[in-house]
């Protein structure tokens, strides 16, 4: 399931920014990027970011910044000096040279030293902040699941409605398949065996009945309606009962030989893959 979620705070002389995103995929696939100093406190990110969430490709990003000041920073005297030598030498070997600007003596490695800042403490502060953006992002993820579990919802009493109109079909199959043999037999001018034209009814009646296939998706139909009105984490066992009911619609469409019945199956199918679309969002 997509989604977005920042929260931020001020640790003096820090500021913490944390931003987690999330895209569709069949399992929890959580990465976390953080500064080198704080790098001990990926595993405890990642099962605090794996309790609230369940299922999706994360990425958690923490940023860093600080408000330094400039009475924190010093020369280095011994480096200040060195660089003087050196340019000695080269003015001495190359006369035309030009003496070294304030900002290149500054850029020199070793002549600017930074004041030292305690990483440590950020610790309790940076799991604290990313619980708030992983609770977050939870919040937000629930209310677009709410939403396409509508959108399931719909679909699937919409499926229930197709089942409820085929039943009352399914009885009279035989009959009419009966109808059509004969009136080909008739086209035809074949007067056929009776016993023979029984016997090939029965046959082609056992391999014509969808009766079963009806039957298990309407049961699918009333576990995914169960399912939905839970809380708690329910896309996997959707996507097993979503293949279970592509396998019995394909079934259904494979044995039909009514037009109806078989128009009705291409409508079951085409309900059952947008169920299918749906619920590789849902957590």
């Amino acid at each position: 399931m997509t989604g977005f979620a920042s929260a931020d705070a001020a640790c003096p002389p820090f500021r913490l920014v944390w931003e987690l995103r999330s895209v569709n995929h069949r399992f929890l696939d959580v990465g976390v990027r953080l500064p080198e100093e704080l790098r001990a406190l990926e595993p405890e990110c990642r099962e605090l970011v794996a309790a609230a969430i369940r299922r999706g490709k994360l990425e958690c990003t923490l940023k860093v910044s600080s408000a330094k000041r400039a009475h924190g920073y010093a020369l280095a005297g011994d480096a200040l000096e060195e660089l003087r030598s050196l340019q000695k030498q080269i003015v001495g070997v190359f006369p035309e040279a030009r003496p070294l600007s304030q900002n290149e003596v500054l850029r020199w490695p070793g002549v600017l030293t930074e004041p030292e800042l305690d990483y440590a403490a950020l610790s309790a502060p940076v799991v604290a902040l990313l619980g708030e953006a992983a609770a977050s992002l939870r919040a937000a993820r629930r209310r677009e699941g709410a939403r396409i579990a509508e959108v399931v919802a719909e679909r699937n009493a919409a499926i229930a409605s197709a089942l409820d109109r085929i039943r009352p079909v399914l009885g009279s199959l035989e009959s009419r398949y009966r109808q059509k043999l004969e009136e080909r037999l008739a086209r035809l001018e074949v007067t056929a065996d009776p016993q023979r034209l029984e016997q090939e009814l029965v046959l082609v009646a056992q391999r014509l009945d969808v009766t079963e296939e009806v039957d298990r998706l309407a049961s699918h139909v009333a576990e995914v309606a169960d399912v939905l009105s839970r809380d708690e984490p329910i896309g996997r066992r959707l996507d097993f009962l979503i293949q279970e009911m592509n396998r019995e619609a394909n079934t259904l469409g494979s044995k039909s030989q009514d037009e109806d019945l078989t128009r009705t199956a291409v409508e079951l199918k085409v309900l059952v893959e947008q169920m299918r679309e749906q619920v590789q969002n849902l957590e």
